[in-house]
């Protein structure tokens, strides 16, 4: 069992140290300081909220493998801040937006941004 955990959070690891800054660099700069971003509808209401469903799954366990990556090697806070994002729920952009107001969060993803020719984020009111 030991081994399967390690094997497991050495996996958690590496999959953050590529998915991670893949989101990063394709959040719209404007996305924190927009309270009225873009939401997708489709026409089919079945189909929406199928997709959905499957976008808060994904979501949730970002969220849960940033959780476990505080304590495990890991991206943690970005993992989480990128299940947050992806994930819909009410109160999301207030969560966010505290998230982000953190100096480290924010120069981190900026830093990330900047390295791959992107504009650094806006976080204004």
């Amino acid at each position: 069992m030991l081994a399967s955990l390690a094997t497991l959070s050495v996996l958690s690891f590496l999959g953050t140290l590529v998915l991670v800054p893949i989101f990063v660099v394709n959040i719209p700069e404007d996305y924190f300081s927009n309270p009225q971003r873009n939401k997708r509808h489709h026409e089919n209401v079945v189909l929406h909220y199928i997709l959905l469903g499957l976008k808060n799954v994904l979501g949730f366990v970002f969220v849960l493998a940033g959780i476990a990556m505080l304590v495990l090697p890991g991206q943690g806070l970005l993992t989480l801040l990128i299940g947050l994002i992806i994930m819909d729920f009410p109160g999301k952009y207030r969560l966010e937006r505290w998230l982000i107001s953190r100096s480290a969060m924010l120069k981190t993803l900026n830093w990330i941004r900047v390295k791959s020719g992107k504009s650094e984020l806006k976080v204004g009111c």
